[in-house]
C-alpha cells in the first residue's frame, strides 16, 4: 500500500515520522524502566513499557486498517498512551527515581510526538475527506 501523507510518499508505517519518533521514545522508556528500583519491576516499570509499546504499535495497527477513521481511532489510543507516559514520568520524579532534567527531556520528546501525531491525524482525515467527496 502506497499513500501520500502531507505530500510525502509513505510505503509502510515505518516511513511515518511520527512512528520513527515514537520508536526512539519507546527505546528510551525501556531504558528508564530498566533503571527503576526492583520493587517497581511489576508495577511502574511494567506500565511504562506497556504504554511505550502502545505508542508505536497503535500507529502501526491504525496504518494497516482499511478505513481512515479506524486509523484515526488507533492514533488516538497512541496519543492517550503518550499522556499516560507523561504521568508515569511525573510519578518517577515524585518518587525521586530520576532528576527533574531527565524527566523534562523525555516529556519534551513526548510532547513533540503528540504534536506530530495530531498533525498526522489531521492529515489523514483531511486527505480522505477530500477523496470521499470526489
Amino acid at each position: 500500500m502506497v499513500e501520500q501523507v502531507s505530500g510525502k510518499t509513505i510505503r509502510t508505517f515505518q516511513d511515518l515520522e511520527v512512528w520513527r519518533v515514537g520508536r526512539a521514545i519507546r527505546n528510551r522508556c525501556y531504558e528508564i524502566a530498566d533503571k527503576l528500583p526492583q520493587q517497581e519491576r511489576y508495577n511502574l516499570a511494567s506500565q511504562i513499557r506497556r504504554a511505550a509499546v502502545s505508542l508505536t504499535a497503535n500507529v502501526a495497527e491504525g496504518y494497516g486498517r482499511f478505513h481512515f477513521k479506524e486509523n484515526i481511532q488507533f492514533c488516538r489510543i497512541s496519543r492517550g498512551s503518550a499522556y499516560e507516559l507523561i504521568d508515569h514520568l511525573i510519578t518517577c520524579h515524585d518518587l525521586e527515581y530520576f532528576a527533574q532534567e531527565h524527566v523534562e527531556s523525555l516529556q519534551h520528546e513526548l510532547l513533540t510526538f503528540i504534536r506530530l501525531l495530531n498533525g498526522y491525524i489531521r492529515s489523514i482525515g483531511t486527505d480522505n475527506r477530500k477523496q470521499d467527496s470526489q
